[in-house]
This record gives C-alpha cells, structure tokens and sequence, in this order.
C-alpha cells in the first residue's frame, strides 16, 4: 500500500534542509523500495502567508489523511508582532493536538566522529544513548486557564495551568515503559513531586504502571536534578519520561552533550504510531538563506519515520549507516566542524548522504 508523507518546509532553514529529506526520500522511493506518495503544505509563518493563519485548512486536512508528517521548522522575528493566536508557533501546536501526537520522541546519540564537538569530555559523553520521552498535549502548553489580566490593584499578572490527568499520565508513561523494554530497561521519570501536586499525581501513576512491566527498572528523579545530572553524568540514562514542559527544556540540554542541536531527530506518535516528525533545532532565522544549516537532523528524522509510522526498519538502517558514514568521511557542516574535518554547506551534506546510501 502506497503511504502519503506530508512535507512541510515551514520557516526560516526549514526550506532548506527539508529539500535535503526530500531528496533522500525521493532517491528511496525511485532506488530502494519505499512505496510513497509525498504532497506539499505550508504550516507556520508561511502558512499566515498563504492562508492568514498558521495552521490553514487544507494543511490540516492533509495533516490528517496523511501516514505520516515531515516538517521543517516554524518561526521567525517577521511574525513577532502578530497576535498571539497567529503567531508561527501555534501551527505547529495545532498539530500536535489535532493529530493527538501525545508521545514526543527525542534520541540524544552522541555519534563517535562527534566526541571532540561535544561541549563536555569525551569520557563523559562518550557512548551516549539516550531517549527523552516527552509528553506532548498536555501541562502549562495547553491547559485552561491561561492568560494575561490585571488585578483590582491595577497590576497586570500572567497565569497558566499545568493540568494533567490520569489517563493522559498513565499513555505517556507507558509508552516509556514500552521503549525501555527494547532497550536497556531502564526508565526514569522526571517530576517534581515535592513542589507540585500534579507532580504526585504523576508519580503515583509512574508506579501503578510500573507493576505490569517488571522487567523494567524504574526510578524517579526531580527536575532540577535531572538537568544537573545530565550534565554530570549523562550516561546514568536510559529512557526518561516526563512532562511536556519539562522534557522541553532538557531535550533541548541533552542536545548540547551530542555536539550540535543540528544533529538531533524527534517523533511525535499518536496512541496508532503515525506521527510527526522534524529536527529539534528550530527555524535558526539567523542563517537562513545561507545555505550552512546542518540538514542530518533532517534526515534522521526521515529515519525515525521510515521506523516508527511507515514500517521500513531496513530503510531506517540504511539511512542511518548513510548519516555515519558521512561523518566517518571527515563532512562537517559548521555547527559541528573541528579542525581537521571538512567544512561543506546544506547541499553538499545532503548529496554525500544520499551518495552514501548505496555503500
């Protein structure tokens, strides 16, 4: 059966790394074996461009039909003035609440080739597998009530919510479970039980689950912790499971222990595995039209989609060796280049992957 793959460049580099993907997807359906159809949308600030609105109709109703997304990026200081409720980024959590991608999936593999990129030691990074499970319809991004308003007093105050039930904990921590059990068995929660209710609540569920998966070692740990640990002793982890906004902020830190943001792929499934996918590093305005950005982010979140919704795991593999043996032909893009190493721009990067392919 032919799978439908919406892409959507987006923002700022999104165009110009998701051609990279494009290209590596193209050259998988005509060479390799994928049996795929692939329709283009704008989402973001290009989507107020084309429709008025970041998340236009027609861009959602292929979201919808579609077995699986590939984005780019979203954002860009062009829409900073733009009311809230248009700005860039509410297209792109539009879609994670109308495609209910509950589950975000983000790897933070630190590849050998990159050891000296990383900001910390190689003893201390050296080896690192880790995947930050990240609930993703849910707390202060979503909850109600939310807003800005001013007091009696005449003092305006800003208020959100972080709200979580059980059923919403119980799916996401499960789903760690399941990950942890084609791993290493091994799944840290992250809370902050000792401050916030919903923390407890969120604790107390980690451990009702945890009876049906026994095989599995699960722990706890606040966040404060967690964010100086993965800094400290990065290696100590397996799979960590926690909140939306928490796992936002150290996915974003265990980025930085890989080398470059610019190397890290994400998935956003739903309870059914189809997803959306896209790089973690933003639409980065600041060099956009360059043609410098690092598209291996891209690209492997290509993998993660030939994996995790399309059922390719062979072609998954094969990317993956594709993106490794790159970096062991000395290929840098400047955000991971070292001295020694070849410098190449977006293109050059996304021409030695798909080169690399048939090796």
């Amino acid at each position: 059966m032919t799978k439908k793959i919406l892409v959507l460049p987006g923002d700022g580099i999104g165009p110009e790394i998701v051609a990279e993907a494009t290209k590596l997807l193209e050259v998988l359906r005509r060479e390799h074996g994928l049996v795929a159809e692939f329709e283009e949308a704008p989402v973001g600030g290009a989507g107020y461009d084309a429709a008025g609105h970041p998340l236009p109709e027609d861009t959602l109703r292929l979201a919808k039909a579609a077995d699986a997304v590939l984005l780019g990026a979203v954002g860009g200081p062009r829409y900073d003035t733009l009311d809230w409720e248009l700005r860039p980024e509410r297209g792109l959590l539009g879609l994670r609440s109308e495609l209910n991608l509950f589950a975000n999936l983000r790897p933070a593999i630190l590849y050998p080739q990159l050891a000296s990129a990383s900001a910390l030691k190689p003893e201390i990074v050296g080896g690192l597998d880790i995947m930050i499970l990240r609930e993703l319809t849910g707390g202060a991004y979503f909850g109600k009530p939310r807003g800005i308003r001013t007091r009696d007093d005449g003092v305006r105050e800003g208020f959100n919510t972080i709200i979580y039930d059980e059923g919403e904990i119980e799916r996401i921590v499960r789903s760690g479970f399941e990950i942890a059990m084609k791993r290493g068995r091994r799944l840290c929660s992250v809370d902050k039980a000792n401050v916030l209710e919903v923390s407890q609540l969120w604790r107390e569920v980690a451990i009702r689950v945890s009876e049906d998966f026994p095989d599995v070692e699960l722990s706890h740990m606040y966040v404060d912790n967690a964010a100086m640990q993965l800094v400290r002793a990065p290696k100590q982890f397996d799979v960590i499971v926690t909140e939306n906004m928490f796992g936002d902020i150290l996915s974003d830190a265990a980025a930085m222990l890989t080398g470059s943001i610019g190397m890290l792929p994400s998935a956003s499934l739903d309870a059914d595995g189809k997803g959306m996918y896209e790089p973690i590093h933003g639409s980065a305005p600041d060099i956009a039209g360059q043609g410098v950005a690092n598209p291996l982010a891209t690209l492997l979140s290509v993998s993660m989609m030939l994996r995790y919704s399309l059922d390719e795991g062979a072609l998954a593999d094969r990317v993956d060796a594709a993106v490794s043996r790159v970096l062991d032909q000395g290929l840098r893009t400047p955000d991971i280049w070292t001295e020694g190493s070849s410098k190449v721009g977006t293109t050059a990067m996304g021409d030695a992957v798909v080169a690399a392919l048939g090796e």
